[in-house]
């Protein structure tokens, strides 16, 4: 067992969890590649190390893609007008599979004999691997280290004639958690697993018969364009829009859903509906719970920024105990520069969070976050508050422990380097520095989105991260090719 905070790694910010990523299309919408910029910019939070775009205008695909923001790579209108058509589809990508190099920003795009095809992808592949080293055997000449590339080898050597066919027998071979958004010379498509792990919605933009569609990833890429919510793309389901409208295709065989339950707790933005249920109330449900299991006396209940606030609020009003911002927040950080010392690195929290002294001096003091991964910033925040005077600092966090590492599309550290996969919550709590600790429940959380409690035999999400039951199989994380073979045959 440690003895001490895991350090991350020099020049990463890696205690986090970092969001998967994000897609957006629209299909016969007026200044398609302006609208996708913006859908784009509504969902900067799901992806910050690259941004691209594919556009067709009815006889040729432009692309542009590019590491950095989306402001970064779309903010020329110069960009924007060598991307002219009707039709377009984007990404912001934080890499969870393959380094951050200009080959594996999305959307990909290759040339097949039935003409173009793009594809983006929000998730991750959990027999990539496996299916990476098969196809290069064949020949495979691979462009990128994205496992997201493997849709575009398995489509380019799929006998069927019809580009949806091709997509289905890709899509058939492949195992994990995927929301895709796809582009060819016909039509746009939008993809989820069978399990709806990834989120993935349908909007309507513009003058019903007259007007275009939308495709991505939350709800509040609708509002930023002013599109109307039409309804969650299901689990197991391909969308295919084109000039004669939707039509729904279903070649997967019925499963129970396991949607990702995190979205809830920190990646979705809070104004964004997830399943049908708003994420702003959805955490302050989960804040309410959070009260109700583990009260204590305080003087004031301050949320760690931003995604600690609205949980903190509801643990606020459950308890009757004032909210107050004891730490703002610097909103123009933007990403940290590399931090080449542990002192500097040590130093890094006070660029993001600066203590509100005159609120936070000689009070009993309740600090509310989303999760805990190595524990670093944790404590360093912690640190911070009682430097700035806080008479008790009582830490309570809006998410069970979090004991395993994710395989579906979000970057979290190795188990090993997950704070709560080797110490008890009190060991936690010394560590950290806090003079009490507590998580919500699984049940807890679980009631929080109107379950009665998370049912063993069949929960409702997917809370692998919290509980290490991994709904989707892991060939690649398998110990042999036996095991990966069985595993294979599981699921077909």
């Amino acid at each position: 067992m440690a003895d001490d905070l895991q350090a991350a790694p020099e020049g990463a910010d890696n205690d986090s969890f970092h969001e998967e990523c994000g897609v957006f299309g629209v299909w016969n919408v007026p200044d398609a590649a302006a609208v996708t910029a913006l859908g784009l910019h509504a969902l900067q939070h799901r992806g910050q190390e690259s941004a691209g775009m594919v556009a067709y205008d009815g006889e040729k695909f432009h692309s542009h893609r590019g590491l950095g923001s989306v402001g970064d790579n779309f903010g020329d209108q110069k960009v924007i007008d060598r991307l002219p058509g009707r039709i377009a589809i984007g990404h912001n990508r934080y890499a969870t599979t393959g380094e951050t190099a200009l080959r594996n920003v999305q959307p990909l795009y290759a040339d097949f004999e039935f003409g173009g095809f793009a594809v983006a992808h929000n998730g991750n592949l959990t027999n990539a691997n496996l299916l990476r080293r098969t196809l290069v055997r064949r020949g495979c000449l691979f462009q990128s280290t994205t496992d997201s590339e493997v849709f575009i080898q398995l489509i380019a050597i799929s006998l069927y004639s019809t580009v949806v066919d091709r997509l289905i027998d890709a899509l058939k071979q492949v195992i994990g958690a995927w929301s895709l958004v796809a582009l060819s010379n016909e039509a746009m498509m939008g993809i989820r697993d069978p399990l709806g792990v990834r989120p993935l919605i349908l909007g309507r933009i513009g003058s019903e018969g007259t007007g275009g569609w939308v495709l991505a990833s939350e709800t509040c890429a609708l509002d930023i364009v002013g599109a109307d919510f039409v309804r969650d793309v299901e689990p197991g389901e391909i969308v295919v829009i084109n000039d004669k409208g939707v039509e729904s295709i279903r070649p997967f065989a019925r499963k129970a859903e396991r949607f990702c339950v995190f979205e809830y707790i920190y990646f979705a933005r809070p104004s964004s509906l997830m399943e049908g249920t708003s994420v702003y109330e959805a955490r302050k449900r989960i804040g309410r719970e959070l009260a109700i299991e583990s009260s204590v006396d305080a003087d004031l209940v301050v949320p760690v920024p931003d995604s600690g606030v609205p949980a903190a609020i509801g643990y606020s009003s459950q308890s009757g105990i004032p909210f107050e911002l004891g730490i703002i927040r610097n909103q123009y950080i933007g990403r940290t520069f590399i931090e080449p010392t542990e002192h500097i690195r040590l130093l890094g929290v006070k660029l993001k969070h600066s203590a509100n002294r005159p609120i936070l001096k000689d009070k009993r003091v309740i600090l509310v976050d989303d999760s805990i991964v190595r524990g670093t910033t944790s404590k360093k925040i912690v640190e911070m508050v009682r430097l700035a005077g806080a008479r008790e600092v009582h830490l309570r966090i809006s998410s069970p422990p979090t004991t395993h590492s994710c395989f579906y599309g979000i970057d979290t550290p190795e188990r090993s380097q997950l704070l709560a996969s080797s110490h008890s919550v009190d060991q936690m709590a010394d560590l950290i520095g806090v003079d009490s600790l507590a998580f919500v429940s699984i049940d807890g959380l679980y009631r929080a989105l109107g379950k009665p409690g998370r049912d063993d035999a069949q929960p409702f999400y997917c809370d692998a991260c919290l509980t290490g039951d991994y709904p989707i199989p892991l060939p690649d994380q398998a110990d042999n090719a036996d095991r990966q073979m069985s595993l294979l045959a599981e699921i077909r």
